[in-house]
């Protein structure tokens, strides 16, 4: 009876989220909303049927998250098509270093001086809640491949590129954690400072050249030889392990390698269809010989990465409903209160003071328009990042440091999923008429 009450609730839930999905997109809420109330609602205070605990589950929780945004990274980088030196590039790479290096500096103090956290600790949370996520608001993300709206880009690439780079922040509060009477002048030296900048620039050259080279491949096999045709997924999910395993092996960041390996791939495919939109190019498809199409010479870039757009997608769908389940299950399971003075005071700070104050930091001499400065700022969305870095901090670190940042880190982002979800919609369709009556 157990399993079958969980192939009852699981197969609702995908079937009311298919219908519903376009529903939800009109009114101010978020897909993530619901799958934390249902997480929840699995858990102690609801059906009772599923315990997952934050400390306990850590490897677990760490897995499937880290699966989840691989996925979700390769998403993001095919939906980006524009040429590696277009100037959209410019805000993006802007939010996802120097924001990032703003940000976390400015959370640790707020931490050790208004939190009374020690300085491992600290820094450990501000790297845990420096990342953002787009992809909980689908409102805020590109919608398509030739989506060029610079707020849109801009949040999606810096999403893109700050779940890797908090990488290292994490290592230095992780290591500081470990080591009593550590501070960070301790961790970053030359040695330090090297492994990241080989972290940053290795993991973009190898996602990089295995997106160039096996979509390459994968398009000759099929325009010479009529090969290789078919299972676009697999191709997919190939390249998105091999881009993370060879980082992983060259250690280097994984995630950044898989985030360029999808950037690659759509350069790849941008490149092969002069300019023209993968529609344009693709045109109309005989259902009668698909292969015809995939193994045109002219269209056969175009069909294989959108093909791969369209799999990676409904895997970052599934993968959301997964993800926040898990959050919210969390959420049932915990054992401390949730929403203290520490979350509150966290959540302002970070909301209202750090994430403006690092945007507008970093974008000094931008071309971004005041507009869009305040809803970057505003949408600094915290989610999947944020709790795959808490599961990795619990996984590697003692836990004594670690575990009282486990409320704080789920406040923010409970936090975060409800209130940029709410929103989400309404601003960014402020935004749209506003920039309309511009156009």
């Amino acid at each position: 009876m157990h399993e079958t009450l969980w192939f009852l609730i699981v197969g609702a839930v995908l079937v009311f989220m298919g219908v519903a999905a376009t529903t939800l997109r009109r009114l101010p809420v978020s897909a993530a909303m619901f799958y934390v109330a249902l997480g929840y609602a699995l858990g102690p205070p609801g059906f009772d049927l599923l315990h997952l605990d934050m400390v306990a589950d850590a490897h677990l929780l760490r897995t499937v998250t880290e699966i989840a945004l691989l996925v979700s990274l390769f998403a993001i980088g095919l939906r980006l098509r524009v040429g590696v030196l277009d100037k959209l590039w410019m805000v993006p790479l802007r939010l996802g270093f120097l924001a990032m290096l703003a940000t976390v500096p400015l959370l640790t103090l707020f931490c050790v001086y208004v939190l009374n956290l020690g300085w491992g600790p600290a820094i450990l949370l501000a790297a845990i809640l420096a990342p953002t996520d787009p992809v909980l608001a689908h409102d805020v993300q590109v919608h398509d491949p030739g989506d060029h709206d610079l707020l849109r880009f801009a949040l999606s690439g810096e999403g893109g590129l700050n779940d890797g780079i908090a990488l290292p922040f994490a290592m230095v509060g992780l290591a500081i954690c470990a080591v009593q009477g550590a501070d960070a002048g301790d961790v970053l030296n030359l040695e330090f400072a090297g492994s990241v900048v080989w972290g940053v620039l290795g993991a973009l050259a190898i996602g990089g050249v295995l997106g160039w080279v096996t979509t390459h491949a994968v398009a000759w096999l099929r325009t010479r030889h009529a090969h290789a045709l078919g299972l676009e997924g697999f191709f997919a999910l190939g390249l998105i392990g091999l881009s993370f395993g060879a980082a992983q092996f060259a250690q280097t960041y994984g995630f950044l390698a898989v985030f360029a390996a999808g950037v690659s791939m759509r350069r790849v495919e941008y490149g092969a269809s002069g300019g023209a939109s993968p529609r344009e190019t693709i045109g109309t498809v005989d259902s009668k010989n698909v292969e015809a199409t995939a193994s045109d010479p002219e269209k056969a870039h175009a069909f294989m990465t959108e093909s791969v757009l369209g799999f990676t997608i409904e895997l970052e769908r599934i993968a959301e409903v997964v993800i926040m389940a898990m959050v919210g299950n969390v959420l049932a399971t915990l054992s401390v209160p949730l929403f203290t003075w520490q979350a509150f005071a966290l959540i302002v700070a970070l909301f209202v003071f750090v994430r403006p104050a690092s945007v507008e930091l970093s974008l000094l001499g931008s071309d971004a328009m005041p507009t869009q400065r305040r809803l970057m700022s505003w949408f600094g969305i915290r989610g999947v990042g944020s709790f795959y870095y808490l599961a990795y901090s619990l996984e590697h670190g003692p836990a004594a440091s670690i575990t009282p940042l486990v409320p704080l880190a789920l406040a923010v982002v409970t936090a975060s999923v409800v209130i940029h979800g709410v929103s989400a919609t309404p601003l960014m369709n402020r935004y749209r008429r506003l920039r309309h009556s511009e156009s």
